[in-house]
């Protein structure tokens, strides 16, 4: 199979774009290690500051992934308007990294 130059230009950058799109779910395991290591803030902490942002809400989901060498909790909260609100947090730092509806 013979590719072109401009053709393997192409593949090579789509799989660099893959492998940044690319996210990694951590385990209790390996989050509790983070934790005691202490790379990581406490979910109860991250969860309060999302729970903050929407007082009544109801946790969905909590989810701790590493992003592009990013550790980030990932918080799905139904908001009590019915609207379920996809919240990421710097599992490090806690900022705040998205909040938005989710689809």
């Amino acid at each position: 199979m013979n590719i072109s130059p401009a053709g393997r230009a192409m593949m090579v950058g789509l799989l660099a774009f893959c492998s940044l799109a690319v996210a990694r779910d951590l385990d209790q395991d390996e989050a509790l290690r983070l934790r005691q290591e202490g790379v990581i803030l406490p979910l109860e902490q991250l969860l309060g500051q999302a729970m903050a942002r929407y007082p009544g809400a109801r946790l969905l989901e909590a989810e701790l992934e590493e992003k592009q060498q990013k550790l980030v909790y990932e918080v799905e909260l139904l908001t009590t308007a019915g609207v379920v609100r996809e919240i990421k947090l710097d599992a490090a730092t806690g900022d705040l990294l998205k909040d938005e509806e989710d689809d």
